[in-house]
C-alpha cells in the first residue's frame, strides 16, 4: 500500500469530507468507548477547525485498486506554548487510522509528518493523551519515541483531568 500524507486544506470539500468522515469513525471507536459525533457537531467541525489560527489537520491517503485514492488517517493537532522553554509545542489530540489500514504503517508516516511539521514550527516537543488500555495506539507512539516524562518521579505518575463545561 502506498501512502502519502499531506497538510489539509480545511477550504478544500475533499479533505472537509475526509476530515469528517475519518473523526466521525473515530468518535464512534470502541478502543476510546467514543459515542459518536453529534449531528450539530458534524456540521461544525471542520468550519471550527478551520477558525482556529493554531489548528492543523494531517491526512494519509492511500493508493486503491481502482487507481483512486482514499483518505485511511488523520490527526488534528493544536499548536500550544510551553512556558519552560518559551517554545511551541504540538499537541497531537486525534490520531486516527481507519480499521481496515490499522497494521500498515499509516499511523507512523502521520507521525512522522507531524514530526517533521513540528520542527519545521520550531515546537520543543510534542504531546498526546491516550488510553491506558488502547494497547496498541500506546505500542504505536511508543515506537515513534513517545515517552512517558521523566521529571521529578517522586510526586509520582502524571495523570490526565479534565473539566467539562
Amino acid at each position: 500500500m502506498t501512502i502519502r500524507t499531506l497538510i489539509a486544506d480545511y477550504h478544500s470539500r475533499c479533505h472537509r469530507v475526509a476530515i469528517l468522515r475519518l473523526l466521525t469513525e473515530y468518535a464512534a471507536d470502541p478502543a476510546i468507548d467514543g459515542p459518536g459525533l453529534p449531528a450539530a457537531v458534524q456540521r461544525r467541525v471542520v468550519d471550527e477547525l478551520a477558525a482556529r489560527e493554531h489548528a492543523v489537520s494531517i491526512l494519509a491517503f492511500a493508493d486503491q485498486a481502482d487507481g483512486q485514492s482514499a483518505a485511511v488517517g488523520l490527526i488534528n493537532g493544536f499548536e500550544t506554548f510551553s512556558t519552560f522553554t518559551a517554545m511551541p509545542v504540538l499537541n497531537l489530540h486525534d490520531v486516527m487510522v481507519t480499521s481496515h489500514c490499522r497494521g500498515q504503517g499509516v499511523g507512523k508516516r502521520l507521525i512522522a509528518a507531524a514530526t517533521e511539521l513540528a520542527r519545521q514550527r520550531g515546537c520543543c516537543k510534542m504531546t498526546l493523551e491516550v488510553y491506558r488500555g488502547n494497547k496498541a495506539a500506546a505500542g504505536l507512539y511508543r515506537s515513534c519515541d513517545f515517552r512517558d516524562p521523566t521529571t521529578n518521579r517522586d510526586l509520582g505518575e502524571t495523570i490526565f483531568l479534565n473539566k467539562i463545561l
